[in-house]
């Protein structure tokens, strides 16, 4: 009877730590023949905030210059490197952040510790790859 009263509570911890998940919201789709892949260096413009109320943290278009790493490469957080893949050059997708594929328990600048994040993305380029394909509004 003891063992199940502490086993039971470590089996619900693990549920919970394996049902978080980067979830994608397809917003603008187009058709091509070479999708991003781990690897590739891109360049994604964004708007990211808090799901909790909604505030702007960090945007690249009032910057006016997108971001530009390689994804799947941990250059950025994990939610990112999982959530950029098999993109076409223009397409834009929302990605919602749990803590665990983003900054985890630790705060980061105006971003709470165990902030679940919304980033608005775009696609504006993969290194050495044309843009082509046809828009698709979802």
């Amino acid at each position: 009877m003891r063992l199940q009263t502490i086993l039971l509570p470590l089996v619900s911890l693990a549920t919970l730590a394996t049902a978080a998940e980067v979830t994608t919201e397809y917003t603008l789709t187009n058709t091509c023949t070479r999708k991003t892949q781990r690897g590739d260096s891109i360049e994604v413009h964004y708007r990211g905030t808090l799901a909790s109320d909604g505030s702007v943290f960090d945007t690249s278009y009032k910057r006016g210059q997108p971001l530009s790493f390689t994804v799947g490469k941990g250059m950025v957080i994990k939610g990112w490197d999982e959530g950029l893949l098999d993109m076409c050059i223009g397409d834009k997708r929302k990605l919602t952040i749990p803590p665990e594929f983003g900054y985890g328990q630790r705060a980061m600048g105006s971003i709470p510790a165990g902030s679940t994040l919304i980033f608005e993305t775009e696609l504006m380029g993969i290194q050495g790859v044309e843009k082509e394909g046809k828009k698709e509004e979802l």
